[in-house]
């Protein structure tokens, strides 16, 4: 039956990456394939709630602060070469006379790639450490981080000179000259983005399948036990996160790409709990299962958004209602259930 799951798995990832490298490329337009661009950014974080949420037991309600990072520290370098030698248009307005410290490294695209990886992680890391120190968890840790996704929100909104304020930052056409506005950036960037997600379901796969794995597995089931047994599951926990948060940071960056732009709204309460939905539709244990919820949850609110712009909202939340009623495990437990039956009938 193990073996069973682990097959199951793997076929799942690959044909999650049919589908988004070949099937929808060749189906969808130029514009509909932007908007599966978009939902993908979302996919990053979803397989990072898989790891946190279903495999450690660690619910988050704050990785819309991670993915906000990503997304504004790439805006900020297009920013940074759109409006070049001059200020970015929102600083002229704000009567901001040079440009930030802190804006500075944002004129590399090296440290700017590096520093969405590095700076989500490490704040990520030490954040979660000394909260897991405590030994807080359970919901008293998806409070505090939903608390600090509302504080990133204020803040930003409150630095308009600095940051955009509520209308983020936008008006950017390339990188390093190279059009992403146009169909062909656009379905350029798609590929690029695709292929980093099958990246980086297979990274979060070979994670899951290590040793890593099975005590992220024991300390959601039995953490006492487990620190009995000599592991530091404050940074067992911590380091996990922090993975998490690197995949909501990346997120972001192709999220502004895609967009183009970003804004407070992405960091807020509701699209960090939105995220978590994503995860639970297509089922916290499984990692294709993540990347199909991501997107057929970006389908229906574009799609129902479209036909019914009135009351999309409630269709959309009795579709989240059902799926926690009916499907506890999401689709993924849905399509094992069948399987292991096909199993168990096949074994009489």
């Amino acid at each position: 039956m193990k073996t069973l799951h682990r097959k199951t798995e793997e076929i799942a990832i690959l044909l999650v990456a049919a589908l988004i490298l070949a099937v929808l490329p060749l189906s969808l337009d130029p514009f509909r394939l932007n908007l599966v661009g978009k939902y993908m950014a979302f996919a990053f974080v979803a397989i990072g709630i898989v790891l946190t949420w279903g495999y450690s037991g660690v619910l988050s309600l704050g990785q819309g602060i991670f993915f906000g990072l990503g997304g504004y520290m790439m805006a900020m370098f297009l920013k940074l070469e759109a409006s070049a030698p001059e200020l970015p248009d929102f600083m002229v307005w704000s009567s901001v006379e040079s440009l930030p410290v802190w804006w500075q490294p944002f004129h590399s695209l090296t440290l700017t790639l590096l520093l969405i990886v590095v700076l989500p992680g490490l704040a990520a890391y030490l954040f979660s450490l000394a909260i897991f120190r405590k030994r807080v968890s359970g919901v008293y840790f998806a409070i505090v981080t939903l608390a600090l996704a509302m504080t990133l929100t204020v803040l930003i909104i409150g630095q308009q000179g600095d940051t955009g304020g509520a209308n983020g930052i936008t008006d950017f056409r390339t990188l390093l000259g190279w059009d992403i506005v146009g169909d062909e950036g656009k379905q350029a960037l798609y590929f690029i983005e695709a292929g980093a997600l099958v990246v980086a379901m297979l990274a979060a796969l070979a994670i899951v399948r290590s040793r890593l794995g099975k005590i992220l597995i024991a300390i959601r089931d039995r953490e006492d036990r487990v620190r009995f047994s000599g592991y530091d599951t404050a940074h067992v926990k911590a380091c996990i996160f922090c993975v998490a948060a690197v995949l909501s940071s990346i997120g972001g960056a192709f999220f502004t790409l895609q967009v183009g732009l970003i804004s407070p709204g992405a960091i807020g309460v509701v699209a960090s709990i939105e995220m978590v939905i994503y995860a639970a539709v297509g089922g916290r244990l499984s990692i294709p299962g993540a990347v199909v919820g991501a997107l057929l949850i970006g389908f229906l609110k574009s799609y129902l958004s479209e036909t019914f712009p009135e009351v999309w909202l409630y269709f959309l939340g009795a579709i989240f209602i059902a799926v926690v009623v009916v499907m506890p495990n999401g689709l993924a437990g849905v399509f094992g259930q069948i399987q292991a039956r096909r199993a168990a009938g096949s074994a009489r």
